[in-house]
């Protein structure tokens, strides 16, 4: 087995604490090499749980001989500055999602890697998970016949007070947080050619953030793409593909525990099946991908390429939902 890729964390968020890093030890492929975070004592301690060595500064870390990529885990309106100084240092990228909240910045971002000849990714972890698979499988089958619509949820319980989601300065707000996993599912079912017919935003004035929404999207043939979203909700994270001759349904599907077995609900016909998948770790799905993309780019190149296309249609329609949108204040 060739040496593994030595990855710098960018930020000591809590994701990376609770599910990223422990996934990255189990992940061979991968060593952690060095760790950086505005608070030099949190760098220190991240080392001390899962390797690595604390750097001086996020400018200290992309300057070292002994990171080759840079896992990005910062608040959401940091991840394409430093994304693009990551790039420019010569490093890899896997940036927590969204990779952008804007067009212009992913479109600026994947030239610079693609000049560069580096590797680009947004993690969202769901996309390679088992789950996610089998439903491509089922789909290229055609069992549900021609697509009809597409129905996606991702909601969750209120904040704290203090919360980095509830910070504008931040890229708090529930269109960047958990609004991006639906449209992706959208992306990824009907295709980069879906425009948004429609979209409506309930913006807290007190914390200037969208604390929920709902997008309508269409794709050429008119499909739709039906979308909720939100951080003042009961949880719930799914969605729902409908054909002509069928429908199929998962929930829990962004966030998968690892020891959760997903099941797939199938109706065709007159018939209704469960289908399970076994439990899966998507965190070590999506690094192990990573580290791939990087040494055998080869071999995962097609995917890469959807995923990149992806990311940046993903980042065009939010600005379009946002100009869209019709902002209820509360």
């Amino acid at each position: 087995m060739p040496a593994p890729l030595r990855l710098g964390l960018l930020g000591c968020a809590d994701i990376a604490a609770r599910r990223t890093l422990p996934a990255l030890l189990r992940t061979p492929q991968l060593r952690l090499s060095a760790v950086a975070a505005r608070d030099t004592a949190r760098a220190a301690a991240y080392a001390d749980r899962f390797g690595g060595t604390p750097a001086a500064s996020y400018e200290d870390l992309l300057t070292r001989a002994d990171v080759d990529a840079v896992y990005l885990c910062l608040p959401t309106l940091l991840h394409a500055r430093w994304a693009e100084r990551a790039l420019a240092a010569g490093k890899h990228v896997l940036v927590e999602k969204p990779l952008a909240a804007t067009g212009a910045d992913a479109e600026r971002l994947f030239a610079l890697a693609a000049g560069r000849g580096l590797v680009l990714l947004e993690n969202f972890m769901f996309l390679h998970h088992g789950t996610h698979r089998k439903v491509t499988g089922l789909l290229d089958s055609g069992v549900l016949g021609p697509l009809r619509s597409v129905s996606a949820a991702f909601t969750v319980p209120p904040r704290p007070e203090g919360d980095l989601r509830h910070d504008p300065l931040l890229g708090g707000g529930a269109l960047l947080d958990n609004g991006v996993y639906p449209l992706r599912a959208a992306l990824r079912f009907l295709g980069g050619a879906l425009t948004v017919a429609g979209a409506s935003l309930r913006h807290s004035t007190r914390l200037g953030v969208d604390l929920s929404g709902a997008v309508l999207l269409t794709a050429p043939d008119g499909t739709p793409a039906q979308l909720r979203f939100g951080m003042e909700h009961h949880y719930r994270s799914w969605y729902e593909i409908q054909g002509a001759e069928g429908t199929l349904a998962v929930d829990h599907v962004y966030t998968t525990a690892a020891g959760h077995a997903p099941v797939i609900r199938l109706a065709a016909g007159r018939g209704t099946r469960e289908i399970a998948v076994p439990a899966e770790d998507h965190f070590e799905a999506v690094l192990r991908f990573f580290a791939t993309a990087v040494r055998e780019r080869a071999a995962v190149e097609p995917h890469l390429r959807l995923l990149g296309e992806e990311s940046r249609r993903q980042a065009a329609l939010l600005d379009e939902v946002r100009a869209r949108a019709v902002r209820v204040e509360v």
